[in-house]
């Protein structure tokens, strides 16, 4: 190698700003914020605007460094699977020393920003979303059980809690309505994901569940979690704090996770439902959560009940 494939190969591997964006998972982070800003302005009671704002930017920093944290405790993972070995660490453009720097930063930041700027329960439950995901399910769950994502989906569920919180200071049967509807969600979502791209997750030695318990099984698990995500993301209407709007979205959307995941029962040797599912399961949430959040804007300016 001459010195000008040298410098273009050391060049390859500095780190950019947008390997360091990379590391907080801005796609996770921009669904943290989205369902954290639902759960803020549903809330009941008033929060200053830029408090308000500090206290989002908070809660999707934390986001950003326990994102961080995860791809530096699972850069040996990442590196063995088509989908995440382009990512900064296990490319060599970030060191894992840098990243858990990085990581420790911006979590131990976030949660002291919020604590100052709205208050010590909120930060106390942002720090637990933290450790949660961090240690509970990056370093022991997602290595050790098929239940990864159902026992760790708790983490993503949380942030809507922690932003109800920065508002009341308490958490409220309606914030953990919230925080089920992400629960229930998370399990078929990513075993859709998982059934086809269960190659990876072999390779790399992660238990899930297709490759512990098999297709079979996981076709299953994705109709049963299906079966029961409906009706709980009907709760809100039920109990009056998501409306009109909100009603007919969750019973469309509910319908059409249910065909999804029987599309995937009944055609075991095709992927495309899975696929379909995938998709459909983010759209689904965020149509949950906008129509809640559409609902509660429209109450704020005076347009509705």
């Amino acid at each position: 190698m001459d010195a000008d494939d040298q410098a273009a190969a050391a060049d390859a591997n500095v780190a950019s700003v947008g390997d360091y964006v990379a590391l907080l998972k801005p796609r996770v982070m921009s669904l943290v914020v989205f369902t954290a800003l639902t759960g803020l302005v549903l809330a009941p009671g008033h929060i200053h605007p830029v408090i308000g704002l500090c206290s989002l930017i908070a809660i999707a920093i934390g986001a950003g460094g326990s994102g961080a944290l995860n791809m530096w405790y699972d850069a040996d993972i990442d590196a063995v699977m088509s989908r995440t070995r382009r990512r900064p660490i296990p490319a060599g453009r970030v060191t894992p020393g840098e990243a858990l720097a990085f990581g420790i930063i911006l979590s131990a930041g976030s949660v002291m920003v919020l604590g100052l700027v709205a208050n010590a329960v909120a930060a106390g439950l942002l720090a637990f979303t933290i450790l949660f995901y961090v240690v509970i399910y990056t370093m022991w769950l997602k290595r050790w059980t098929p239940q990864n994502i159902v026992i760790g989906g708790a983490a993503g569920a949380l942030p809507p809690v922690v932003a109800w919180a920065a508002v009341t200071g308490s958490v409220s049967l309606e914030s953990l309505v919230l925080f089920a509807i992400i629960f229930m969600w998370t399990p078929p979502h990513f075993w859709a994901l998982a059934l086809f791209k269960s190659g990876d997750y072999e390779r790399a030695g992660v238990p899930m569940l297709p490759v512990v318990a098999g297709a079979a099984e996981t076709r299953r698990q994705i109709l049963l979690y299906t079966l029961a995500l409906a009706p709980v993301g009907l709760l809100p209407w039920f109990m009056g704090f998501g409306h009109a709007l909100y009603g007919v979205v969750a019973l469309i959307g509910g319908a059409g996770m249910l065909w999804l995941a029987f599309a995937i029962w009944l055609k075991p040797a095709d992927d495309r439902p899975a696929k379909r599912m995938f998709g459909f399961s983010i759209l689904y949430l965020f149509a949950l959560f906008a129509s809640l959040l559409v609902e509660a804007l429209a109450h704020l300016a005076g347009l509705g009940a």
